[in-house]
């Protein structure tokens, strides 16, 4: 089957990045398919994940006058699929011009929407104005209609399924990135969080949970991996509450399971979250995972006190003392973390990979 997918860009190190590296190889690789995949104005000379070298890689590069752009990108479109004559096309854009798509250049064959983030990343702070509600309610309303053109609109978790009100919606949960891996090293006394510094992500919370468990572990250190963002720095945080040498920024890392065997213990502080791939990924080399219980996606993953801890959305205070239990309770993390193992099988490529494989054949036939 000649697979097209669609998306902005394949060469960095965000999480849409690596789930596709991990499907498309998958697909090329061991189910035969002839995968193609359509970037716009990127490069992959320099692939921060690895792609199978079976997969051909198509780019539309675009100037920046919007006038050249909608038509520069659509035209591009349209060209590549009249090349490629794909059986399925694939679209990975998480913007209002992915979800339109269907009505921008008509529907030839099926078209399938693959949905990584929720609604809430319209919002960029905690209170949004008048103004901004009215803009995310409109770009919603037409979200939703773009929606309902695709033959099947796919998102992570059971908990997405809330924000859409569409016949075509199925569930189709992220893989896992690499096997299920018991290590038996001795672990840092660390504590791990993993994505890029933005709202979502929460790094603010979780910065004045870590005040909290600072003053009862000081030997403990807290480690962040993820693209820095000047715009949403928690640096003045770390520096206003004296916390320089406890808290550790990284840069990302491609071996990021290494990071996670070396760690004690990972935490998620988002605000809301498409799916939580680094759960998984954590619970995989055998951490315990604790969470906010956000929209959507570790209420999917976690089950509260048996492979990790779920605590109330936003809730910094009941962050730190979930922290503080686990690191007062090494009984407690090894068993959440054997549990972590046993449990994330359901996430295996193979898995993932037979659910995808039966929804082409679903609208192929």
């Amino acid at each position: 089957m000649r697979l097209l997918y669609i998306t902005n860009q394949i060469s960095g190190p965000g999480g849409l990045e690596r789930v596709l590296s991990i499907k498309a190889s998958y697909f090329a690789d061991e189910l035969g398919h002839d995968v193609h995949i359509l970037t716009l104005n990127d490069t992959t000379d320099s692939l921060f994940f690895d792609f199978s070298s079976a997969i051909q890689t198509h780019n539309i590069e675009l100037k920046r006058s919007p006038i050249h752009y909608i038509k520069g990108y659509l035209k591009g479109i349209k060209n590549t699929i009249s090349k490629v004559d794909p059986d399925i096309i694939l679209v990975c854009d998480d913007g209002l011009k992915g979800m339109l798509l269907p009505l921008f250049i008509g529907k030839s064959r099926p078209m399938i929407y693959e949905r990584h983030v929720s609604k809430n990343i319209a919002f960029k702070n905690e209170n949004p104005s008048l103004v901004q509600r009215i803009k995310n309610s409109i770009q919603f309303k037409l979200m939703s209609w773009g929606a309902s053109k695709y033959d099947a609109f796919v998102v992570l978790t059971n908990g997405n399924l809330n924000e859409w009100n569409l016949s075509n919606l199925t569930v189709i949960p992220n893989p896992l990135s690499f096997s299920p891996q018991i290590n038996f090293l001795e672990k840092s006394k660390s504590v791990i969080a993993v994505g890029k510094h933005c709202f979502q992500k929460g790094y603010d919370l979780l910065v004045e949970s870590w005040k909290s468990v600072n003053q009862k572990h000081p030997d403990w250190k807290l480690e962040i991996y993820g693209t820095k963002n000047p715009h949403f720095s928690v640096t003045p945080l770390i520096d206003r509450y004296n916390l320089n040498s406890s808290i550790l920024l990284h840069n990302p890392t491609k071996d990021i399971a290494s990071e996670f065997q070396r760690t004690a213990i990972h935490v998620l502080s988002s605000r809301f979250e498409g799916f939580g791939m680094v759960i998984t990924e954590a619970m995989a080399c055998g951490l315990p995972s604790i969470s906010f219980d956000c929209p959507y996606g570790p209420s999917d993953i976690i089950i509260d006190g048996e492979n990790g801890l779920l605590v109330k959305n936003g809730d910094t205070e009941a962050l730190s003392n979930a922290i503080c239990q686990l690191i007062d309770d090494k009984e407690l993390r090894e068993r959440l973390g054997k549990n972590a193992i046993e449990s994330i099988n359901r996430y295996k490529i193979e898995k993932i990979a037979k659910q995808w494989n039966s929804l082409f054949k679903s609208l192929t036939t």
